[in-house]
């Protein structure tokens, strides 16, 4: 999240007095954080209520892609998975506009971002997941993930006259090793619904209850697609779980997760079988996002891309050391 279209608050105010019934602004902040659209905290008062919401302005997605993501949030949070609910303007609709970007208000979760984990946290996030995935097992849309293979095949061009020779030739080599993955009987058997896709410590909230730490909720769902669970897991596991400097696995960290995804929702044997590869796909997936974001950028207030050599280490670290479902779990 970041800001590329400024908004004032006299501009959202008569946005709200014309398209919503939810009151009038009396406060809106923008978020500095992330990098693909114009995001703010908005407090909204109506009558003697204060409410907290959060205002997104979306840059690069199409108004005919935004449902999907919009109306997913809304089931999930129909179902009792903790994420943020879009609010409906007058005519019943989660998507509107301002300033000539197509735009959404969302409720504004409770807590913070763990941004250095400890195992019980991972536990917490691995078993919302896999309730996730499953409360979305029925939802009626369906998106491809945009940023799955056909998007690293046209861009890995792109990027690659940015990249030294060992670069370049690992980017390559992994993405031919990918195609035979995406190809393979393994890959089409692998259950697939509604996932995150983007499940980052930074787009979980937790929050204090009776003085510990409790999931608040999942949110940032504007990289969602319908691909296959496994690849949410690896993306999850991918961040949370591993020595940011290095990018190998804390083992506790990552046993913690795994158990209790699995607890909730088993795997099968093709996905059990899938998974080194997985964990080098949801890699692959970052770096190419990350070198596009660093060598193309944008111009937008409070934008720092993030450094691609990170994905490119927890990709070398999943290609040196083979990582399996834990024996245990």
């Amino acid at each position: 999240m970041a800001v590329f279209t400024p908004v004032t608050l006299e501009q959202v105010n008569a946005w709200l007095a014309c398209r919503y019934a939810l009151g009038e602004a009396v406060e809106i902040k923008g978020i500095n954080s992330g990098i693909e659209n114009s995001n703010f905290f908005l407090t909204i008062r109506n009558g003697e209520v204060t409410s907290e919401f959060v205002l997104t302005l979306f840059e690069r997605l199409a108004a005919q892609q935004l449902p999907y993501y919009l109306n997913l949030m809304g089931h999930l949070a129909q179902k009792g998975i903790p994420v943020p609910a879009p609010m409906a303007n007058i005519e019943g609709h989660f998507l509107d506009s301002l300033n000539g970007k197509p735009a959404t208000i969302v409720t504004k979760l409770a807590g913070s971002s763990k941004l250095e984990p400890t195992a019980a946290h991972c536990f917490q996030v691995g078993q919302m997941l896999a309730k996730m995935h499953l409360a979305g097992q029925d939802y009626a849309l369906s998106q491809p993930n945009l940023r799955s293979l056909p998007w690293w095949r046209e861009t890995i061009p792109v990027v690659l006259p940015h990249l030294n020779p060992a670069q370049a030739e690992l980017i390559q080599s992994e993405l031919v090793d990918q195609e035979d993955f995406f190809a393979s009987d393994n890959y089409h058997a692998l259950p697939a619904g509604p996932s995150h896709c983007d499940l980052f410590r930074d787009n979980v909230l937790f929050d204090k209850v009776a003085g510990e730490d409790q999931l608040g909720g999942f949110f940032d769902f504007y990289f969602a697609g319908t691909d296959k669970w496994l690849f949410d897991l690896a993306v999850t596991v991918n961040d949370w779980c591993i020595d940011l400097k290095t990018g190998s696995l804390k083992p506790e960290h990552y046993f913690a997760m795994m158990s209790s995804y699995m607890g909730t929702r088993e795997l099968i044997r093709q996905e059990k079988e899938s998974w080194p590869m997985m964990l080098r796909a949801a890699a692959l997936r970052f770096w190419i996002s990350r070198l596009w974001d660093f060598h193309l950028p944008r111009d937008a207030q409070m934008l720092t891309p993030h450094d691609p050599t990170h994905f490119e280490r927890v990709l070398l670290e999943r290609r040196k050391h083979v990582i399996d479902i834990p024996e245990t779990v």
